[in-house]
C-alpha cells in the first residue's frame, strides 16, 4: 500500500489539468532592454495577422522599437516607435480584423492594437498582463489575439511596472525607454534591410 502522502501527491497530479498547447505557428522572440519575450503564433486562428507579424518581425521593423505605452493591470503596448517618440512607417496596409477567431484577451496573450477603426491595424501590438476579457469580440469586433507568451512573462510584468509620465501627446510612456533591441522568427536569420523612420500619428487601443 502506498504511503497516504504519496497517494495524495499521485491524486493531486492526476487531476492537475495538462499544461496550455503552444499556439500553432512561428515562434518570435524579442530581445528587450529589459530580457527575453517568446511569442508562440496561432496561425490557424489568426492567419491574417499571424503573417502581418511575421512580415514586420524579418523586415526588422521592431529592431529599436520601444514599449511605448505601458498600463499596470491591463497592458504593454509597443512596436510603433523609437525611443525618441518617432513613429515608424507602416510598411504594409491596414490588415483585417480577427477578433472573431474564438481567442480571448487572457493574461499573457498578444493581440494587435488599432484606432477606432477596427480594421486599422498595422504593427503595433499589444500584451495582455491581466485578463481582459472587455476586449474580446462580443458582438462588436475587438482586438484581435493572435499569440501567446511562451517564456518571459516576468519581463512583460517588469516592463508594465516601470514609472511611466507624458511624452507630448502620448501618455502611459515609460520614463526610461524600454527598448526592442531585436525580433527575429526563431530559427531565421537577421533581416538585411532595416525599416525606415518618419513622424506619424500614434494608433492606439
Amino acid at each position: 500500500m502506498l504511503p497516504l502522502l504519496a497517494v495524495l501527491v499521485a491524486a493531486t497530479q492526476a487531476a492537475a489539468p495538462p499544461p496550455a498547447a503552444a499556439p500553432a505557428g512561428p515562434v518570435v522572440v524579442m530581445e528587450t532592454s529589459m530580457g527575453r519575450i517568446r511569442i508562440g503564433l496561432d496561425k490557424e486562428k489568426a492567419p491574417i495577422s499571424t503573417e502581418n507579424f511575421v512580415a514586420y518581425v524579418r523586415s526588422g521593423h521592431y529592431d529599436g522599437t520601444i514599449f511605448h505605452r505601458v498600463i499596470p493591470g491591463f497592458m504593454a503596448q509597443a512596436g510603433g516607435f523609437d525611443a525618441m517618440m518617432k513613429q515608424k512607417e507602416d510598411l504594409r496596409p491596414a490588415i483585417k480584423n480577427e477578433s472573431a477567431n474564438g481567442l480571448s484577451n487572457r493574461r499573457g496573450t498578444i493581440a494587435m492594437a488599432r484606432t477606432s477603426d477596427p480594421d486599422s491595424a498595422t504593427a503595433q501590438f499589444f500584451i495582455n498582463v491581466v485578463d481582459n476579457s472587455k476586449l474580446d469580440n462580443t458582438g462588436a469586433p475587438g482586438y484581435a489575439v493572435f499569440g501567446q507568451v511562451l517564456e518571459g512573462m516576468e519581463v512583460v510584468d517588469r516592463i508594465v511596472a516601470v514609472p511611466t509620465g507624458t511624452r507630448g501627446p502620448y501618455g502611459n510612456v515609460p520614463l526610461q525607454a524600454i527598448t526592442i533591441k531585436t525580433a527575429r522568427v526563431e530559427g531565421e536569420a537577421a533581416p538585411a534591410v532595416k525599416a525606415k523612420v518618419k513622424p506619424k500619428a500614434s494608433s492606439s487601443k
